[in-house]
């Protein structure tokens, strides 16, 4: 009854929106040239997809401090932040998976994914926002063009072009609260047919935590070439990380402990640290044929990853390094075929990554660790999209891909090391799998600036090597390979833009089969396929310009997801036969609302305000919502003051303006009935900047 009834409104907002929209769309509202949806550059607003573009403008006007800040403004887009320190343990979570979020929102970075085949996480800040030119959210598409992980849609971060920018160089620094300093520095070449750009990247700060000092740094290099018939562009990048890491604030009432409230900034984990180190390469290569456009992508890069936790003085020390690389030519063409205008895009994607984790008790022993796994994972996958226009009305489009994945790994054990003595190797073990997606999709353009859009498919994810080692009932390391994941999408969009407005509203559902996800209770499970879940829900967002000064925009996300079926077994020391049948899926909060407005006192001055209400949520490791204390509801807002003179920047920030006291993560024990931990974020805090630009 409740989607009936979010149908019916939004069946209302259509017949409203077609009845209003009488002038033709103003380009300026959204920029509609987009490459996520197709994988070319190419006009989104005449195609059935779900897009939104945040311009580098946007990211000017916006008080957001990182990449996921800025994300979690959208509609659909929830954030789980562990620290509030610049990101770096931050995931997102686009329409209702919680904490596998990640893993079921593909991640680009120039068309190419961010996310490895572990759980560490996407390194948003080895990409400083100073260097994105824009960002685009294709929500509840993906699969077809990108295959494993776009379950929920694609985020594409896209960086800047040097020919796309004047000639010059930009110094910036910023500081502001917790010993928070950064210092940014940029050059640009734009040639007639020849460009580059060099930016420079340091941050610090002792974090709201204690034992939570980071600094990050970043260089990144960007040539392109212009040939007479398309362009070349390297693209090289190199980052490093050092952290750490407090852990959380336990909470228990029946043993009177309640750490948010006597010691909310303090350190549970103050021996623990992590490090990383990380670098890349792209190569691209476009060239118009005559008979199409092709597309050729090389890309490489490398991580680090070291990390000591102490455990209470059983101490675990790693070491995990991993080579990726990436070879997907592709074509699209405009060939001429029967019912209309044919716009096809075909191709393959070929990946492969060499993964190695070395663990040890200590620093000094990590030269003889006692465990070494070696893992290659290998994924090939070929598509074919069709975009067919009808009429100057209907547009369909279909697609198809095929994906075969590979994983052989191993677990070498040398019980004679030091730390070895009551530990254990896993058997060797391979996995083979095939698996496809589809996508279907229809825009009726009601009225020239309002539209109708509807699309159904089919998405798959595969388990990553961090998910498949675990141990047996007998806490014994052992490779336990997964089903993957499957889910079914349907979803129903309407569309307006006029010359001072844009609007969009969206109804989804997703039906989940064997979800790949961390059984917290069953004894030597570790992670698992669980029983089919469904996510369904209403988007909306938009903005609106009523007077030349003033501009405004909003966002609202209603998400249901829960579990359809399922008991979880539990173990001798956990709880037992959970039933998570009809139970809300943890970590998603039911509705979420943005608001924001900027003030254009001027050219050169404005100020910006955004508001942000996300409702309660379950905790992690509560699949049962029986531990009977949830994550609760907070209001945060953020403020921005900028001006422009000259070469001059300057801006000022406050976020969390009203000094709420919130955390948007906490985990339950499965040990414990009523403990749990929590992860608080920083309360009201500063920064001011100030950049200076060369011409």
């Amino acid at each position: 009854m409740r989607l009936f009834l979010m149908g019916a409104a939004a069946g209302v907002l259509a017949a409203g929106l077609a009845t209003a929209a009488e002038q033709p769309p103003a380009m300026g509202v959204l920029e509609p040239v987009v490459v996520t949806a197709t994988r070319f550059k190419d006009r989104y607003d005449d195609k059935p997809v779900n897009v939104t573009v945040i311009t580098a403008e946007d990211m000017l006007r916006s008080a957001a401090k990182t990449v996921p800040d800025l994300l979690a403004e959208q509609a659909g887009i929830h954030i789980h932040d562990f620290f509030g320190n610049n990101a770096s343990t931050t995931t997102i979570d686009l329409r209702g998976f919680g904490i596998g979020g990640t893993q079921n929102t593909l991640i680009l970075i120039d068309g190419r994914r961010a996310a490895d085949l572990d759980l560490s996480g996407v390194q948003w800040s080895a990409l400083p926002m100073t260097a994105i030119e824009r960002i685009e959210i294709v929500r509840g598409g993906g699969a077809v063009l990108y295959g494993d992980g776009a379950t929920s849609g694609v985020v594409n971060i896209i960086t800047r072009s040097p020919l796309a920018q004047p000639t010059g160089a930009t110094l910036g620094v910023r500081a502001g609260s917790y010993g928070m300093k950064e210092l940014n520095a940029s050059a640009n070449y734009a040639g007639e047919r020849i460009g580059f750009n060099l930016t420079a990247n340091n941050f610090e700060s002792d974090g709201y935590r204690d034992n939570n000092h980071n600094r990050q740094t970043n260089a990144l290099a960007d040539f392109r070439v212009l040939t007479g018939s398309g362009e070349i562009a390297l693209k090289l990048g190199t980052d490093h990380q050092g952290i750490r890491l407090p852990g959380a604030r336990q909470v228990q009432p029946s043993a009177g402990v309640n750490q948010l409230a006597t010691n909310r900034r303090g350190a549970q984990t103050p021996l623990d640290w992590s490090q990383r180190n990380g670098n890349r390469m792209n190569l691209d290569w476009r060239h118009d044929t005559g008979l199409g456009e092709f597309n050729l992508g090389l890309g490489w890069r490398d991580k680090e990853q070291v990390s000591y936790f102490d455990f209470g003085g059983f101490p675990d020390f790693r070491v995990a390094d991993l080579d990726v690389w990436s070879f997907s030519p592709r074509f699209k063409a405009t060939p001429a075929l029967p019912g209309g205008k044919h716009t096809l895009v075909f191709g393959l994607d070929w990946q492969r990554w060499d993964y190695r984790l070395r663990r040890s008790d200590a620093v000094a022993n990590i030269g003889r660790p006692f465990n070494t796994i070696d893992a290659q994972q290998e994924t090939l996958g070929f598509y074919i999209q069709d975009s067919l226009t009808v009429s100057e009305r209907l547009t369909l489009m279909a697609g198809l891909r095929g994906e075969r994945f590979a994983i052989d790994a191993e677990d070498r054990f040398d019980a004679a090391a030091p730390g070895g003595a009551f530990g254990s190797g896993a058997p060797s073990g391979q996995q083979r799998e095939s698996e496809k997606a589809y996508e279907l999709g229809a825009r009726y353009v009601v009225t020239p600036g309002a539209a109708l859009t509807a699309k159904t498919g089919r998405s798959y994810r595969f388990a990553n090597v961090d998910e498949i080692y675990e141990t047996s009932a007998l806490f014994t390391n052992q490779f336990q390979f997964l089903r993957p994941q499957t889910a079914r999408h349907h979803e129903l969009g309407v569309e307006f833009r006029d010359a001072s407005a844009w609007l969009r509203a969206a109804l989804f559902q997703m039906d989940v089969r064997d979800e790949i996800h961390l059984d917290a209770f069953t004894s030597g499970i570790g992670n698992t396929n669980l029983p089919p879940s469904r996510r369904r829900g209403l988007e909306l967002e938009g903005k609106w310009q009523p007077l030349r000064p003033l501009s405004l925009s909003g966002a609202y996300t209603y998400t249901d997801a829960v579990f359809r079926d399922g008991v979880l077994p539990g173990g001798a020391f956990t709880q037992t036969n959970v039933v998570i049948a009809g139970k809300t899926v943890p970590l998603v909060p039911r509705h979420k609302i943005n608001l924001g407005a900027v003030w254009a006192f001027s050219g050169a001055t404005r100020i910006s305000l955004l508001a942000t209400y996300v409702a309660k949520q379950y905790m992690d490791n509560d699949q049962g919502n029986t531990l009977g204390t949830q994550i609760p509801s907070y209001v945060v807002a953020d403020l921005k003051l900028s001006h422009r003179e000259g070469p001059w920047t300057l801006s000022a920030a406050i976020n969390n303006l009203f000094d709420r006291k919130y955390y948007n993560y906490a985990v339950r024990s499965q040990f414990v009935p009523d403990r749990y931990n929590a992860y608080p974020l920083p309360e009201r805090n500063f920064g001011i900047s100030v950049a200076y630009t060369f011409r």
